[in-house]
């Protein structure tokens, strides 16, 4: 019998998923498919949005219409760090007489030989790989099969380039996914996953252009924050309420009891009140999270982590466009601490430049940075 595995975080899965699969049952002839979430992916540390369960179930709707498909509660029964090969260890020899193959992108192809001991998993399983979007599987399949003298069997399929990460910033947006099956959609609007309360009513207070502001800060933000070791759920909270102060009016029934401070340049003052507003008028209780949106066009000496991940998503965003931006977003995906220091830099020699007043927190912040 042949038998193929497939895991992932699947958090969420979605429908590339679902064709990787469809596709790998059809080129490999394979008896039995096995879908297994993880329980911590050991390239995601910060952890999953939805619970082991949560996956679990979203599997088995995303899989029903897919015969001989089952949906494997391993990985997430034995918790902690999932590792391959002793996944595939464990199915070897609950199938000791069986072909076993295990499913991968060509994404993850690349990074196999960086995974815990590959020769285990080669021992056990052979490797299936197709292409993702524009990364092909051809050249990772070569390397491989010449440093572990293995085989890799390259499937006739080449996938979208679907972003997990993408997909939960629209849900946490209110929006649906394009590339989410519409029965597990209704799963997750079922169980409230990848969303909080305070989102829509804060995103109700901007402008249709704001919005997509934020949308497009949340989405860097939390493609970043597991690099960081930052929560993903905070990074799209804080970046999704980041300006909903933005168009609030001081005198607006939203601000009563608002203790406005003193000196502040009209640009600057919406991170006031729109912290103000996460707390008092959407119920946000985090400090962490309120904190990142406070501080958010300032900075402030002692930033957090996420203070920084969203002061910079903010500053950086796809459709931001001025000089160095380039540098300092390879600086972003690099180091966190030493891109802040590089973007305070940047914009205290702006405002000195264009002898602007620079606000006494910004100026903490860079001498505090550059320490």
């Amino acid at each position: 019998m042949k038998i193929a595995l497939f895991g992932g975080s699947f958090d969420p899965v979605h429908l590339e998923h679902v064709r990787l699969v469809s596709a790998a049952v059809q080129a490999l002839q394979a008896d039995k498919v096995i879908i297994i979430p993880a329980a911590v992916s050991p390239f995601k540390g910060a952890g999953t949005l939805a619970s082991g369960e949560e996956r679990l179930e979203m599997c088995r709707i995303a899989f029903r219409n897919l015969p001989n498909t089952e949906v494997s509660g391993f990985e997430v029964a034995s918790g902690g760090v999932s590792f391959t090969y002793l996944t595939c260890r464990h199915f070897s020899e609950k199938y000791p007489n069986d072909e076993l193959y295990l499913l991968l992108g060509a994404d993850a192809l690349l990074g196999f030989p960086k995974w815990k001991q590959p020769e285990e998993i080669l021992r056990c399983v052979t490797l299936c790989a197709c292409g993702r979007g524009r990364v092909t599987a051809e050249r990772a399949a070569a390397d491989i099969e010449n440093t572990f003298r293995a085989k890799v069997i390259l499937l006739p399929h080449t996938g979208e380039e679907v972003s997990s990460t993408r997909i939960r910033t629209e849900l946490f947006f209110g929006r649906k996914p394009q590339t989410v099956d519409g029965e597990v959609y209704a799963f997750l609007r079922e169980r409230g996953l990848y969303t909080h309360p305070a989102v829509l009513p804060a995103l109700a207070l901007e402008k249709q252009s704001r919005r997509e502001h934020s949308f497009r800060v949340a989405a860097l933000a939390a493609e970043l924050a597991p690099r960081y070791g930052i929560s993903t759920e905070k990074a799209l909270l804080a970046s999704a309420l980041h300006d909903c102060g933005k168009y609030v009016p001081p005198d607006s029934s939203l601000l009563a009891g608002f203790p406005a401070p003193q000196d502040v340049p009209p640009p600057v003052l919406h991170q006031y009140t729109g912290a103000y507003l996460a707390e008092h008028a959407f119920g946000v209780k985090d400090e962490e999270v309120l904190d990142a949106v406070r501080y958010h066009t300032s900075g402030k000496e002692n930033m957090t982590p996420l203070g920084k991940l969203v002061y910079l998503a903010d500053l950086l965003e796809e459709e931001r466009n001025f000089e160095g931006i380039e540098r300092l977003r390879e600086a972003f995906r690099t180091d966190l601490d030493e891109c802040f220091m590089l973007a305070l830099r940047q914009q205290v020699a702006y405002l000195k430049a264009d002898g602007k007043e620079i606000y006494p927190l910004t100026e903490r912040a860079y001498e505090w940075a550059q320490k």
